[in-house]
């Protein structure tokens, strides 16, 4: 296995993380941010009031994009094994 192969695997493999993470922890940011927002209008400083809607976001947005992120995952697993004769060299 060459230097190229292993450098372009690790480039798909990266922009396949990147590309699974970013959607909930956008999720998790925008949310946060509105309660921060809230809390800081509000004078409120209740520490559960920060994390509670953030991990229901995420797991929200987890449930609406399960079928994207497992199509994603499907397709490089697929790329993955339809390429280990080159990667075994």
């Amino acid at each position: 296995m060459d230097e190229g192969l292993v450098l372009d695997l690790l480039q798909k493999a990266l922009f396949n993380v990147i590309m699974i993470a970013s959607p909930l922890l956008l999720a998790g940011l925008l949310v946060g941010l509105a309660v921060s927002i809230f809390q800081a209008t509000t004078q409120i400083q209740e520490a559960t009031l920060a994390f509670v809607p953030k991990i229901l976001a995420v797991f929200l947005s987890l449930i609406i994009l399960a079928p994207w992120l497992l199509r994603k995952t499907i397709e490089f697993t697929l790329y993955i094994f339809s390429n280990i004769n080159n990667f075994v060299k």
